[in-house]
């Protein structure tokens, strides 16, 4: 597998081996002792799976008493997956990494603790999987806003299908007191 850095300290893209041929592929989407060799060496607690129509936008969420790091990847179509940072005294607060995810190119991108995640579906259908180290806690999950101007993220939609939650974020600067600190990396 092939580990391509970002702007932001931690996210990871990573590019597994893909083995195939007329009849198929095969690709390990996780192995514990690579990943760890790799940096990804947190025990993961919890699988997630979500199915999407074009133009959902999910997110952007993050847990500020329980974070979450996450290990994400597409089965099925192609997503704009999203990564921001929220860790308060990080050298790239408030920034963000927007990377392509989809059934082809088998990319996976690993967003530690202290981040907050979304993504928005550009095929007709997305099948999203991720894997995570840290128990889902609803008490401590916060909805940063989609479409905060700060950020200047761009989704390439214009109308998506967004949850009543999601369409209720918080801008950043709402949220000050709720940021995780930074680790250095």
């Amino acid at each position: 597998m092939k580990l391509i850095p970002t702007t932001i300290p931690g996210v990871v893209i990573i590019e597994p081996t893909i083995f195939g041929d007329n009849r198929g592929f095969f690709t390990e989407i996780y192995q514990a002792d690579r990943y760890a060799a790799s940096g990804i060496d947190r025990p993961f607690v919890q699988d997630n799976f979500s199915r999407s129509v074009k133009n959902t936008l999910r997110g952007l969420h993050f847990q500020n008493l329980r974070p979450q790091g996450k290990l994400v990847t597409v089965l099925r179509g192609s997503v704009l997956d999203v990564a921001v940072d929220v860790r308060v005294g990080s050298p790239t607060f408030a920034q963000h990494v927007a990377v392509e995810l989809n059934e082809e190119n088998h990319r996976q991108m690993w967003i530690p603790r202290g981040l907050a995640h979304g993504f928005i579906v550009q095929s007709a259908i997305a099948d999203f999987f991720y894997k995570c180290d840290e128990f889902y806690s609803p008490s401590n999950e916060i909805v940063l806003r989609w479409n905060d101007p700060r950020l200047g993220i761009d989704w390439n939609c214009k109308e998506p299908l967004v949850s009543a939650r999601d369409s209720q974020g918080h801008d950043l600067d709402q949220l000050v007191d709720k940021f995780p600190i930074f680790e250095h990396v």
